[in-house]
């Protein structure tokens, strides 16, 4: 229990974890920062770090502390984390969805693999754009996309524009407001808040697809798996 009070307060109170962090590293801060990112979003066993307040709050202590934490090299160093973070979960999961789906573990099916490749043929690109700002959700988007054997030049050029997007927006969010004061002061309600409207697009475009499927039962598109 004290584990998981320590997370939530570190999540919660991330701007005063920052400044320390900052403070004690200097500018292995960088390093820092990259690491976590690029594991947020390059491997599936961490989906629990912190991503849209990490860059919230990065953005904002580096509003404080420029003369160790510069916003230009913030933003740089992130994107490419989170680039080619997602692009290493993309080739994993392509190298072990047709081992996982060849018929030698019984609950994982070819007609799974067979849907995944259907969903993300129709849905790949917005997917993986509008996954970059739901928590957990784009740790396993790019590795459900190499299992579904995604075109690699789609899914580059629209990891590419998610990743640019997802920090620049959240980084730039706490350069210019995460310092004001009641931000400062309720910087758990903002975390909450940042999570919260990360999530409605995915929702909006969920909700838009039930109401399409209401309106007309579709029929599935046969799709070839591809090796």
């Amino acid at each position: 229990m004290d584990y998981l009070e320590w997370c939530l307060d570190l999540v919660l109170h991330l701007d005063q974890h920052f400044e320390a962090l900052v403070e004690y590293c200097g500018i292995w801060t960088y390093v820092i920062l990259f690491a976590i990112v690029f594991c947020e979003t390059g491997l599936v066993v961490t989906p629990f770090l912190p991503g849209d307040s990490l860059l919230f709050g990065a953005g904002a202590v580096a509003a404080l502390k420029s003369d160790t934490l510069n916003i230009g090299w913030v933003v740089a160093l992130l994107t490419i984390a989170a680039i080619v973070g997602d692009t290493v979960n993309y080739w994993i999961g392509r190298w072990v969805g047709p081992r996982a789906f060849s018929g030698k573990i019984r609950f994982l099916q070819q007609k799974h693999l067979l849907r995944t490749q259907e969903f993300y043929e129709r849905y790949g690109g917005k997917t993986i754009i509008l996954a970059r700002f739901v928590p957990i959700v784009r740790t396993f988007a790019p590795f459900v996309a190499g299992i579904g054997l995604m075109n690699y030049r789609q899914f580059i050029a629209y990891n590419v524009i998610g990743g640019i997007l997802w920090v620049v927006i959240c980084t730039l969010g706490g350069y210019f407001f995460g310092n004001i004061p009641w931000v400062k002061d309720n910087f758990e309600i903002v975390v909450v808040a940042i999570v919260a409207i990360s999530v409605l697009p995915m929702a909006w475009e969920f909700a838009m697809e039930l109401r399409r499927r209401k309106g007309g039962v579709e029929q599935p598109a046969s799709v070839e798996v591809r090796g």
